[in-house]
């Protein structure tokens, strides 16, 4: 067992609850995306043990994270939305030269590798654009509804997999969001377990298929990733404040949020 990614999965799960940012992006940062989809892609492989040992911890860290901080998060972008959006919008920049890194993008990048950053870029961005919804708390429970659940949390990790891509954003977008926090706040074990299972299926699938893209087609992914990550800022973004106070708060968890992740970078890729 890799204990160390019990920390790491913490991180994971904390970001994966954030809408705008991906659980994805920090693995990246991590250094353990190539690792985390090879694992996941390859749990029903001869190798399962080497797998099951790599992602036990880091799913452990990721529940623990959810059921820890789910009221937490909500209450930070409940009270101060600005300067906790502005803390992952720095973590999101500080993630790029890792990502430009990890890529070889001075050794490997051509002109094509740039027109795919872009459109990746471009895709995420509009994201902004749209208008998502939280949705009300669903209280009447019914096969409907679990069938919703199931296909979101298939939706949300297969977007929670890809850098750049926010599950709890597509899980906006489809107005569910508030329902999956209060379940997991007040352990509503039926949401939970539904919308989980949809989740785990999801990860596998996906996992699949950018593993099927990193063996052929390492460089363009990565281009794409990077385009994906650049456009997710845009949608992290808040906006600015007129409020001096606060934008002085925002400014400094924005250097915070940088600083961490050039932290993390240094220690995962030394």
């Amino acid at each position: 067992m890799e204990w160390r990614n019990i920390y790491r999965g913490l991180l994971m799960g904390a970001t994966d609850l954030v809408p705008g940012i991906s659980g994805g992006t920090i693995a990246v940062l991590l250094g353990i995306y190539d690792r985390l989809i090879a694992a996941i892609s390859g749990i029903f492989s001869k190798e399962w043990k080497k797998h099951i040992g790599f992602l036990i911890p880091l799913g452990l860290g990721m529940v623990i994270a959810i059921f820890l901080l789910a009221s937490l998060i909500e209450w930070l972008f409940e009270h101060y939305p600005g300067p906790t959006q502005f803390f992952f919008l720095g973590l999101i920049l500080g993630v790029l030269p890792y990502l430009f890194y990890k890529a070889e993008a001075k050794q490997k990048f051509k002109s094509k590798h740039y027109v795919m950053l872009g459109i990746g870029a471009i895709v995420v961005a509009m994201l902004a654009f749209l208008n998502p919804n939280e949705g009300t708390v669903i209280e009447n429970v019914t096969t409907s509804t679990y069938i919703l659940l199931f296909f979101s949390g298939f939706i949300g990790s297969s977007a929670m997999i890809i850098p750049g891509i926010s599950g709890s954003f597509m899980l906006l977008l489809i107005g569910v969001y508030s329902t999956i926090i209060s379940a997991i706040s007040n352990l509503y074990f039926d949401i939970i377990i539904v919308t989980g299972i949809g989740i785990a299926i999801g990860f596998i699938v996906m996992s699949k298929v950018v593993a099927f893209f990193l063996n052929h087609y390492y460089t363009g992914t990565f281009a794409v990733i990077i385009g994906l990550v650049i456009g997710s800022s845009f949608a992290v973004f808040p906006g600015w404040t007129e409020s001096v106070p606060m934008l002085l708060v925002s400014v400094a968890t924005f250097i915070a949020g940088l600083l961490a992740a050039i932290t993390l970078g240094r220690i995962e890729y030394k």
